[in-house]
């Protein structure tokens, strides 16, 4: 009762073009969605079946999979939709009649517009909140159908820089530099496994701690070494060894951070990527923190394709005797996607090297597109 009376709210044209837009843009996403999952899990998936993966896993790795190929799914589905929507409405000489009655072609396009504007949010709020942990669960569950061991914490080569104030002697004054290399060769269930650290957070000591596994102690703030070896470079150029049973050890729980944080910038939330930028940067790995800066970035500009195509689609498809059949229609659509995730790639990688800010690299493809798009409407209006 609430929809129909906030449904009765929008004016009569707009709820007709909807219609029209609605119904291909639902056949795109069902269609794009099932395309990228039979590329790229399906046929997988049945040669792991074939080598003794159980059904009821592999049914779970394909619904744990969907929300990644449809957030790719709908950007595409947008320039779809409206372009076919627009050129059926444009060839049966339907949007002429309402130009001749005065509606200017920028009203008739507001409709996509504004539903691409809905399915950007729809889409960030996937990509931001539900693709990270389906991915994750995903990862998991495939582990599980290959029989392998399952850790719900798990990662390799897990390495913490750490750089602050170091500790002067009476002969030299104190000065900022790198404090300790924190280096573990796994993290799983919330250990440090094979845990080599070197410190240099005194001026004129060398110190290196090795130990069979580290465990963060949130009470004591500090690391619990396990099972270890300590070796100390004295100044007068004397070593110091010892062997010790546990140790605790002085130093923030960055590794732990760190390891929490997945690999791929595409599994992370917007969060987990500023943090993970956030320690790179502390690290002085510069290149990573900016190569991370461009992908937070992206994560807001990816979603705004569906703005983009939808603009360019309806502006496309609204020119007069415009006639696009559906097969036509597809085809276009994955040209002009082709051109558009060319230019973002091309930009991207100069944010990555350094020659554009990470800001204007994600976001001037989206500029020239929609430039682009306001060009065509421009010209569907003469």
């Amino acid at each position: 009762m609430i929809f129909r009376s906030w449904l009765r709210r929008i004016p009569l044209l707009d709820r007709w073009l909807l219609r029209e837009i609605v119904p291909p843009l639902l056949f795109a996403v069902a269609a794009f969605t099932v395309l990228g999952l039979s590329i790229g899990v399906m046929f997988e998936l049945a040669r792991q079946m074939v080598d003794g993966m159980p059904a009821l896993i592999a049914l779970q790795l394909l619904l744990l999979n969907t929300p990644r190929f449809l957030v790719l799914s709908l950007p595409m589905a947008t320039l779809f939709a409206t372009l076919l929507a627009y050129s059926k409405l444009s060839a049966n000489s339907e949007l002429t009649a309402l130009r001749s009655l005065g509606v200017s072609t920028v009203r008739l396009v507001v409709p996509a517009i504004v539903l691409s504007a809905l399915l950007t949010a729809l889409t960030l709020l996937f990509n931001d909140v539900i693709v990270p942990h389906a991915n994750t669960q995903a990862e998991i569950a495939l582990q599980r159908g290959i029989g392998r061991a399952i850790a719900t914490e798990q990662g390799e080569d897990i390495t913490f820089t750490n750089f602050g104030r170091i500790q002067g002697t009476a002969a030299q004054k104190s000065s900022r530099g790198l404090k300790q290399l924190f280096y573990s060769r796994r993290f799983e269930n919330g250990e440090m496994l094979d845990v080599t650290v070197l410190d240099f957070s005194r001026a004129g000591y060398r110190q290196m701690l090795v130990a069979d596994k580290a465990i963060w102690d949130p009470d004591e703030a500090k690391w619990e070494f396990i099972d270890g070896i300590s070796l100390t470079l004295n100044p007068n150029g004397s070593t110091t060894r010892l062997t010790f049973d546990r140790q605790f050890y002085p130093l923030s729980s960055g590794p732990l951070q760190v390891a929490k944080i997945p690999d791929d910038a595409n599994n992370m939330t917007v969060a987990q990527a500023r943090m993970a930028e956030r320690i790179e940067a502390e690290a002085g790995n510069t290149k990573a923190a900016r190569k991370l800066r461009v992908r937070i970035q992206e994560k807001f500009t990816f979603p705004m394709a569906c703005v983009v195509f939808g603009l360019i689609g309806s502006s496309l498809g609204a020119r007069p005797g415009s006639r696009t059949s559906r097969s036509q229609g597809f085809g276009i659509s994955i040209l002009l996607i082709l051109g558009y995730y060319a230019l973002s790639v091309s930009f991207s990688s100069f944010g990555v090297s350094g020659v554009l800010t990470p800001f204007l690299a994600a976001w001037l493809p989206v500029a020239i597109s929609v430039a682009a798009g306001g060009v065509l409407l421009r010209q569907s209006s003469c």
